[in-house]
């Protein structure tokens, strides 16, 4: 639920101030004016005079009232919330009360002021004397549009007043004037009328829209017994909540109907409490953690006016969205810089993968100069262990800052619904606490997109259902991830570089010397081939499953089941294969320098719709040298594969 503004002192600030975007077309341009003090607009209205007066310093949502009658009267609570950041609306509907007619009037009046006034969706109305007969007719046809209703001495049954059919004094020429708006035909009709304002009160109290009234005792224009009395005991019985506020000192003028306003703040109040309004959006920068920060890009964008971007993460970074749009923020901030953008997302892949690919997919198109990683949802769904973690996220460092100790890198965490629960529990995503040890120990830069989008839904700014949707996120989505990492590189690029030289990025001591900082993807055509192991050059899968690109219609080195051992000698102290791992997927055995066989089922949960890029680590650790690496088919299969085949697109070494 958004939240209330529950109390008078409470100040927000709005950064997205009260716009006029132009004028409808055909209407003319406001007349200007100050109105106790506040700038106020007046312009002619489907014949008819109009105003809109502007506060100084509007709220977020341009909240407003309504007055429907006597603009210039009792403007003392008008004036407090103007002085608030409200908006105070107009139109001069008179000799209408509150008929059908009027009541149209008032929806085209609304449709204008929120289409071209940009003012909140929900409005409080005010209601002086007759005015009380626009308020409630409107407002039952729309109690989905209103916060509060006030009520001065307000009409409540025009056959008090107007028509003086019971102790009021009535008004013969109003009343006359009423008929002929109504089109009754004589005094009995209307008095048949069965719509007065305390009629059918039941859709506005379901909803809950607070009253309050502010009467004179001894009025005998308006009776209170003949009008607001009757209106709140028929609301109350239907639930809606109702404040009376009698108005017992000073001069009561023109028999009791004026009275002086004792408390303008207590209803000034009660409009801005019964005001909904949207909550201020968070700051992104609150998830942000620059560290190191990313001078040396600004400065190489800047200055040199050249810059290669690299984006190394999964599905959601190949994809395009948040992607395609730091493109087009990059190339529009830096107008005059040459820029090569590599996307070398891959679905399904995590850190392990983005760790060996580093040197094929990025480096191999020269130094980077900004780097953009992701893979804490990858990571945390493809179960790869903390150890395996630290490594590939370490390696993935320092390949870079080797190859161009200058290179800026950022990492990111992006949201999946585990990541949710986690933070909701107070707890935070293991995923997320090992890249972070990681981006700590060298000081890289970190936006954290999985808490951000959490404390975002648990501020009700949107939910994950219908705005989010999903980890691959919705366009919306996919808006709130740029949205947070343009605010991130806002700030890291602030101000300009002039006079700043780009330093070497520090290499600490590594934090596990195991790490896959020098990782490499091998070509199948350099393994020798083996018995029972084929080279199809232009491997298509035969069951129509899906593939994934750079998985398909490539060299892949095969085995569907036959005996025979495959065989790679390598110098290094880690070892794996990338396989598609579809339908038919088996179980390999494995054997280092000799060492004891062991297996590995290379069947994954998402195997029987996809033949799967996968990573399977086989080696880790091992001792600085040379080593040998031995693969077979195993004779046993996965319950759900539906065959024994190995199908590797690469093996790959830290060398």
């Amino acid at each position: 639920m958004r939240k209330l503004i529950l109390c008078s002192f409470l100040v927000i600030l709005f950064t997205g101030m009260y716009q006029e975007k132009g004028l409808a077309q055909n209407q003319p341009k406001p007349k200007t004016s100050i109105w106790k003090g506040y700038e106020r607009l007046e312009f002619p209205f489907e014949g008819m005079i109009a105003f809109l007066v502007k506060p100084a310093k509007p709220l977020p949502g341009n909240p407003w009232i309504w007055k429907a009658m006597f603009f210039d009267w009792h403007y003392e609570m008008d004036s407090i919330l103007l002085s608030e950041g409200f908006h105070v609306a107009y139109v001069d509907a008179v000799d209408m009360f509150g008929s059908p007619r009027a009541v149209g009037i008032w929806d085209r009046f609304y449709d204008f002021l929120r289409s071209q006034y940009h003012l909140n969706e929900k409005v409080s109305l005010e209601g002086v004397s007759r005015g009380g007969l626009y308020v409630y007719s409107w407002a039952k046809k729309h109690p989905e549009r209103v916060n509060a209703i006030y009520g001065e001495a307000p009409v409540c049954d025009f056959k008090s007043w107007p028509g003086g059919f019971g102790k009021g004094v009535g008004s013969k020429a109003d009343w006359d004037l009423l008929k002929k708006e109504f089109g009754f035909k004589s005094d009995e009709e209307a008095k048949a009328y069965a719509d007065l304002a305390y009629d059918h009160l039941d859709k506005l109290a379901t909803a809950k829209v607070p009253l309050i009234h502010m009467i004179g005792l001894e009025d005998k224009v308006v009776p209170p017994d003949e009008n607001t009395s009757i209106l709140f005991e028929r609301y109350a019985r239907l639930g809606g909540p109702a404040m009376l506020v009698p108005c017992t000192l000073g001069k009561q003028d023109l028999m009791g109907h004026h009275f002086p306003i004792e408390t303008p703040r207590i209803a000034a109040n009660f409009i801005i409490c019964s005001t909904i309004l949207p909550k201020p959006i968070l700051d992104p920068t609150v998830f942000h953690e620059l560290r190191s920060g990313l001078r040396n890009s600004l400065i190489r964008f800047e200055r040199d006016r050249k810059g290669r971007v690299a984006f190394l993460g999964g599905s959601i970074t190949w994809g395009g969205g948040w992607r395609d749009s730091i493109c087009n923020y990059l190339k529009k901030r830096f107008p005059s810089t040459e820029f090569e953008f590599i996307n070398a997302g891959v679905p399904s892949m995590g850190s392990t993968p983005a760790a060996f690919r580093m040197e094929q997919d990025v480096l191999s198109h020269g130094p980077v100069d900004l780097l953009f990683e992701e893979a804490a949802v990858n990571d945390d769904t493809n179960e790869f262990p903390t150890v395996e973690q630290i490594r590939a996220m370490e390696g993935i460092v320092r390949h870079t800052l080797t190859n161009n100790p200058k290179a800026d890198i950022v990492f990111m965490h992006f949201v999946d619904p585990g990541k949710i629960e986690m933070y909701r529990k107070g707890q935070v995503p293991l995923v997320i606490q090992n890249h972070e040890r990681v981006a700590m120990h060298y000081q890289v830069p970190t936006i954290n997109l999985a808490r951000e989008v959490t404390e975002r839904i648990n501020a009700d700014e949107f939910t994950w259902e219908k705005d989010f949707k999903d980890l691959h996120p919705s366009p919306f989505g996919q808006h709130i991830y740029f949205r947070s990492m343009k605010a991130f590189l806002d700030k890291a690029w602030s101000g300009s570089p002039a006079g700043e030289i780009a330093t070497d990025h520090y290499l600490p001591a590594p934090l596990d010397n195991s790490n896959y900082g020098t990782g490499a993807l091998i070509d199948i055509h350099q393994i020798k081939a083996a018995k029972g192991w084929t080279v199809d050059e232009k491997w298509q899968p035969k069951d129509g499953k899906g593939t994934r690109d750079n998985y398909t219609d490539v060299p892949m080195l095969v085995n569907e089941g036959n005996s025979g051992i495959l065989k790679y000698r390598f110098t290094g102290n880690a070892v794996g294969i990338a396989v598609a791992a579809g339908p038919d997927a088996g179980i390999i055995e494995y054997s280092i320098d000799g060492g004891t066989w062991m297996k590995k089922d290379l069947f994954t949960v998402w195997s029987a719709g996809l033949h799967l890029p996968w990573f399977y680590t086989l080696g880790t650790a091992l001792s600085v040298g040379k080593h040998e690496i031995q693969i077979r088919m195993a004779s046993e299969k996965n319950a759900k594969s539906t065959g024994r085949a190995c199908r590797i697109r690469y093996l790959y070494v830290n060398r």
